[in-house]
């Protein structure tokens, strides 16, 4: 094996002078020198570890943001990730001495850090979809005067990118801009779930199977249940599934590649049967809208709702 230093690089990353990075130093050739074969197997052992390092990093810092601005306690961490306390006081006091998480003195708590921000601040999608949706968020809100969200696919989970407010005094606010939560959780990722093909379901709902478990009413079964429900009536509906005493409307767009949903939220003596239809022919005027100005080929408008 080659022997590895350990290199200070307080020059470079002047912020945080305890920084180390590992590199490979020359040997010497001889009967025990390392052969090349070695060195391929050792160079892919290490790729391994650094692929799972970083998935290891990534996960840390999304169960960090899976409470939005509440932050979590190190207990909490652990419960969620799964990993050991051990492992998961080592990995947040690495992330916060590099910015990406910062520890309240007072509740104790770890929110996202500054650098996460900074980043974020450069980072340019290849389309602001909650810029395009913010017209039709506020005609919807303006309307049925409740609590309107958009939610966005992001692999198995969906995320709230936007979020506005109706003028009724009773608000749902079921959900934060920038919390995740398993794909069929809350009517705006269910409308998506519900909305692929039947293959992708099946394996998107399998694997967030353990997850849904967290969620009071999500017994094994629901989640198939309400994507029939959904596909049946056009419109995906929960009541009172993932927060008590709340309901929600959703219906996902474009059609040929649903990457997003619309809802909308509010106490549930609100969304009985005849308001629910009414506000989701609301969404989908909207959503049609919004479609038309998507870039093709996403540009398909959706099926009326009751029209599958």
């Amino acid at each position: 094996m080659h022997p590895i230093t350990l290199e200070s690089e307080s020059w470079f990353f002047r912020c945080n002078p305890n920084y180390c990075h590992t590199v490979e130093t020359q040997s010497d050739t001889g009967p025990g020198a390392c052969r090349p074969e070695d060195g391929a197997m050792e160079a892919g052992s290490t790729a391994r570890t650094g692929t799972q390092s970083i998935e290891r990093v990534v996960g840390m810092l999304r169960v960090v943001a899976s409470r939005g601005r509440r932050g979590m306690r190190i207990a909490d961490v652990v419960s969620v990730s799964g990993l050991p306390m051990s492992t998961c006081f080592r990995m947040l006091q690495r992330l916060e001495l590099e910015g990406m998480v910062v520890r309240d003195a007072i509740t104790r708590k770890y929110h996202l850090g500054p650098l996460l921000h900074e980043l974020g601040l450069l980072a340019q999608p290849r389309f602001q979809l909650a810029d395009l949706c913010a017209q039709a968020l506020q005609a919807i809100a303006d309307e049925t005067q409740d609590t309107v969200y958009l939610s966005e696919r992001r692999g198995v989970e969906s995320i709230c990118t936007s979020r506005v407010l109706g003028d009724y005094p009773i608000k749902a606010l079921t959900l934060d801009v920038g919390i995740r939560r398993p794909m069929g959780v809350g009517a705006g990722g269910l409308a998506i779930l519900s909305a692929l093909p039947e293959a992708e379901v099946a394996q998107i709902v399998e694997a967030n199977d353990a997850r849904y478990a967290r969620f009071g009413t999500f017994e094994p079964g629901f989640v198939q249940r309400a994507v029939a429900e959904t596909r049946a009536q056009g419109y995906a509906f929960l009541d009172s599934a993932a927060t008590p005493g709340t309901a929600a409307v959703g219906i996902a767009f474009p059609p040929d590649n649903p990457v997003a949903a619309i809802s909308v939220a509010a106490i549930s003596s609100r969304l009985g049967p005849e308001r629910r239809a009414q506000v989701a022919r609301v969404i989908a005027q909207q959503v049609r809208a919004v479609c038309a100005q998507m870039p093709a080929p996403a540009s398909a408008a959706p099926a009326r709702p009751g029209s599958r």
